[in-house]
């Protein structure tokens, strides 16, 4: 049910009638369910406090009323109460899957992640109004073996902001501009912005986002989110609209690290609908990664700090000062640091069109999407090509006629042979071996730390998990953060160094919709 239609509206204002934003209190250190945890939502549920359909019925209140201004959601689902008064009562029944961690607990899944259910899987895009999915994305159906409740999609920049250079971050043809909710002229980034909007502004408890080149990263620094990029592979992209399936990859974007973590463990795993899984999973440790949740993560770490990477923001001074207070931070909770160090080739990896990125996801592009448009059920469009004549054709409900399509124009001029394409794929793995791979094994290095936004690049190419920490405001109360990467598989590690940070800085707060 889209959250503009008469029926949604109607219904949130029954909701609202009866429920305030402050009607419902729990028994922690969160006064509301504002900024609740889901650890927090968790003992509330155990202690009789909380049912998750008041949960859900606040989170939908919370939608009606600030949607409307940040275009975080694009639809929900008209089954969450329905799923939510089942997981009540298996609560009350004591089943034993209501002992799961996310059990009860709502979530907002990106629109291009798929969901056999009421509602649509469109990438924001017209186009895909109306088409069925065969399945359940993979990730949704680990989600819902975990209990957790599907609230809705997400807003995203249009097509994973991969249909042009000239859109804004956070465009989304479906419902609009998203905004974000620190500072309502600030950018929101891309392309998973409803994800991190949502839950920064308390519309959900959890997201998920999908990132192939800075989607996570991006939007939940400039949201004061905390976002985990897992290793490509790790999660599983069966169900999910590609766009570079070397790069793809789908992860969690939440309000703490904890609750990421959370999502992290009830996603990952193989499935024999990506292959890339069957590698990525023997990473996953015995236990899950809850049990890296250390305060004192970051003792005996060794960390390397990289500063030459571009500042590309207005807020770049604020970001350096800021820096450096963390580096300090760093060492006092035991961190050792490597300072100074610099990413071989690091001006060709930033630039993707030099390095030869752009091209490859271009390539991809036109190969993995034609094939996800084949296996709908039913759809509109069944190819790239059928897209940009779709485009073409109702370009005025799209999207405004001067943003175009030129990347789908280039990628569909494509072809996945090229000798072009696979020296452009080897360069990349050449770049990513002897940039922070041989860094850091010739540093013996646990993980690098940067203020560098476009670190996500570096990452990117070579499939590397990384996770982004809120790290301040600048002067303008727009929200930055630091940027914890690593080599395939280094997620444990990554957990407690950037848990250990959160837990020593405890920075985030509340947004101020300036």
């Amino acid at each position: 049910m889209a959250t503009n239609s008469p029926i949604f509206s109607f219904l949130v204002l029954i909701v609202l009638a009866i429920l305030s934003t402050e009607s419902i209190f729990i028994p922690t250190n969160a006064s509301s369910i504002k900024e609740a945890t889901i650890n927090d939502l968790k003992l509330a549920f155990n202690q009789n406090q909380l049912t998750t359909r008041k949960l859900v019925e606040f989170y939908l209140g919370e939608i009606s009323r600030l949607n409307p201004l940040l275009r975080g959601v694009i639809e929900v689902n008209p089954d969450a109460l329905y799923e939510a008064d089942k997981a009540d009562e298996e609560r009350k029944a004591k089943a034993e899957r209501s002992k799961l961690d996310l059990h009860g607990i709502p979530i907002l899944v990106k629109d291009s992640i798929a969901t056999k259910d009421k509602m649509n899987t469109t990438a924001g895009s017209f186009a895909l109004l109306g088409s069925v999915v065969p399945r359940d994305a993979f990730v949704v159906t680990k989600l819902r073996k975990a209990g957790a409740i599907i609230l809705g999609k997400a807003s995203m920049s249009e097509w994973s902001n991969f249909r042009t250079f000239g859109a804004p971050n956070g465009w989304c043809a479906r419902s609009g501009q998203g905004k974000n909710p620190y500072v309502l002229s600030a950018d929101t980034c891309g392309s998973s912005s409803g994800s991190a909007i949502s839950v920064a502004a308390n519309m959900v408890a959890v997201s998920l986002g999908t990132e192939t080149d800075g989607s996570i990263f991006c939007p939940s620094s400039s949201n004061s989110a905390v976002g985990i990029k897992p290793t490509v592979g790790l999660t599983s992209r069966d169900g999910f609209i590609p766009i570079s399936p070397s790069q793809d990859t789908i992860g969690p974007i939440t309000r703490s690290v904890a609750d990421g973590v959370y999502v992290l463990d009830a996603i990952v795993g193989f499935d024999k609908n990506d292959e890339a899984t069957r590698e990525a999973s023997k990473y996953i440790p015995s236990g899950g990664y809850k049990q890296f949740l250390k305060p004192q993560g970051l003792k005996g770490k060794r960390l390397g700090i990289l500063r030459n990477l571009n500042f590309t923001f207005a807020n770049g001074s604020d970001v350096t000062r800021t820096f450096e207070r963390h580096i300090h931070t760093l060492r006092q909770q035991g961190a050792v640091l490597v300072d100074n160090l610099e990413i071989a080739n690091l001006d060709v990896i930033l630039n993707n069109t030099a390095s030869g990125e752009l091209l490859v996801m271009e390539a991809e592009l036109k190969v993995a999407l034609n094939a996800y448009l084949r296996e709908l059920v039913v759809s509109p469009v069944r190819s790239l090509a059928d897209v940009i004549a779709f485009n073409n054709k109702f370009s005025k409900l799209e999207m405004t006629e001067e943003y175009g399509q030129d990347i789908f124009e280039i990628a569909e001029a494509t072809d996945g042979l090229e000798a072009e394409v696979k020296a452009a794929v080897s360069n990349l793995a050449d770049l990513s071996r002897n940039g922070l791979e041989k860094l850091m094994r010739e540093n013996k290095l646990d993980a690098v730390v940067t203020p560098g936004l476009l670190f996500f690049r570096v990452l990117a190419i070579g499939g590397f998990p990384g996770i982004n920490v809120p790290a301040g405001y600048d002067s303008k109360g727009e929200p930055f953060g630091i940027y914890f990467g690593g080599l395939k598989g280094s997620e444990p590690k990554l957990i407690e160094i950037a848990y250990g940070f959160e837990q020593a800085t405890k920075i985030r707060k509340p947004p101020s919709f300036k």
